[in-house]
């Protein structure tokens, strides 16, 4: 069988600045016998009869994520488009196509026929029990805020008009994408989406309450992992989330 040449480093990949956060699931991957996963695996294609396949490991590794994260088809196709950590898991370099949905769920629809989905993963359960690891399947939560403009039409001095100005809403002044500093009037939304933007948790708040105010609330509690801009960095968070 011939299977795809992926993994090659490219100029791409070698201008990447480590950082531990796409090494996160490293430990993990060098806790497993991936030989024994490759050896049950070496005759199971990912693709139509004759044409070059994703190797069966990385197709397996891709299950296993989906497994852990709890993500569909579609969403696994889109998380290893863009996410380095999971590209680094996996074993596909910046440069190589990822597998599409469909191939993603052909591949477990011929291992579940040929009876190997739960024998596999029940071999990675034991591999790491045996060194006192035990790993917990979970969701992912996107966070993320936006602010929402009110009405802001004061009574003018001496004049018998109706304010109509939102008195919920509050100032807040950010820059926009060009630099420029504006003020508005309004309300902040605070959201927690999964992959496929389904909105899991809202949070509506004034405009000037901060975006990390309301983290630890837009937790659903099943996460494996949090996606979320610098805006939420905090040592509390961290802690927080390493507790949980």
């Amino acid at each position: 069988m011939a299977w795809k040449q992926t993994g090659q480093l490219s100029l791409a990949d070698s201008l990447i600045n480590a950082h531990k956060a796409i090494e996160e699931l490293d430990e993990l991957h060098d806790l497993i016998n991936w030989q024994t996963i490759e050896h049950t695996l070496r005759h199971v294609h990912s693709s139509e009869r004759g044409e070059s396949a994703f190797h069966p490991v990385i197709m397996f590794k891709i299950l296993l994520l989906q497994k852990l994260y709890n993500l569909s088809d579609p969403a696994m196709e889109k998380q290893l488009a863009r996410d380095l950590l999971f590209r680094r898991f996996v074993g596909l370099s910046l440069t190589d196509n990822v597998p599409d949905h469909s191939t993603i769920w052909r591949y477990h629809k011929h291992l579940g026929e040929l009876g190997l989905i739960e024998p596999l993963f029940n071999q990675i359960n034991e591999q790491l029990a045996e060194q006192n690891i035990i790993i917990k399947a979970g969701s992912v939560s996107i966070i993320d805020a936006s602010i929402v403009e009110a009405k802001n039409k004061r009574a003018k001095k001496g004049k018998h008009t109706n304010n109509t100005q939102d008195r919920q809403a509050a100032y807040v002044s950010k820059k926009d994408s060009t630099g420029t500093l504006k003020t508005t009037y309004g309300y902040k939304i605070h959201l927690n989406c999964d992959e496929d933007s389904f909105v899991k948790k809202i949070q509506t708040t004034p405009a000037n309450v901060h975006d990390s105010q309301c983290f630890i609330t837009l937790l659903t509690g099943d996460e494996s992992a949090v996606y979320a801009d610098s805006a939420y960095k905090s040592q509390a968070h961290d802690d927080y989330l390493a507790e949980h």
